[in-house]
């Protein structure tokens, strides 16, 4: 099975392509900004790079949140109408998922973004799977829920650890560790829809005008 994988949930843009269990190519670039821009060329590169054409491809993996809104609507946009286009169904993975799984298997892995506004975005895993369902939680009970597996040896992963309290092992996601769960995805794949933990910070007119 020959897989793209594709991520703009976080502070970067990145792609992978995999053969099985060959890695044929993997390409990051960190940006905060500029995803939509930037996005379809570095797809096109990573193909370029991994030696394939797009009508090789079985399968599409994509970040599907929580993380930046902005960046979710571009990769989730891209993702769907690449698979549309070629007729090859598109994978929908958690970012919270993705970034347990760029970092070596751990007795617990804690996934953690820092949200701003006082939360931060967790889950958890052990090398069986999901823990906890992601969540959205104040940054105490987050500690708290950090503190529940005091016992156990924990890896923290993401941006939201030194909330925490811990050391970060990884702040982005592999895309060679999304295109793998992409490809171990069984039926029925999990669908390519946005996960929001929270509503957005954007807000219309009408709201801006009640609010002042």
């Amino acid at each position: 099975m020959i897989v793209l994988a594709l991520d703009t949930a976080l502070n970067a843009t990145s792609a992978a392509v995999l053969d099985g269990a060959r890695v044929l190519a993997s390409v990051t670039h960190t940006m905060e900004r500029g995803h939509q821009e930037r996005l379809a060329g570095i797809v096109r590169d990573t193909m370029a790079e991994a030696g394939v054409g797009f009508d090789a491809l079985d399968r599409i993996g994509v970040t599907v949140g929580p993380g930046s809104f902005t960046g979710l609507r571009v990769g989730l946009a891209f993702a769907k109408g690449l698979g549309l286009a070629l007729d090859i169904p598109v994978v929908g993975v958690g970012t919270l998922q993705a970034l347990a799984a760029s970092v070596p298997a751990a007795d617990v892995t804690l996934a953690a973004i820092d949200a701003r506004r006082g939360q931060i975005y967790l889950q958890s895993f052990d090398r069986k799977g999901p823990l906890s369902p992601p969540q959205a939680l104040g940054v105490e009970e987050a500690q708290a829920a950090f503190a529940a597996y005091a016992a156990r040896t924990v890896t923290l992963a993401g941006s939201g650890a030194g909330l925490l309290g811990g050391a970060e092992a990884a702040s982005l996601i592999d895309p060679v560790a999304l295109a793998r769960l992409t490809a171990a995805a069984s039926e029925p794949l999990p669908h390519a829809a946005p996960l929001y933990l929270r509503a957005p910070d954007a807000k219309t007119i009408a709201e801006r005008a009640v609010a002042q």
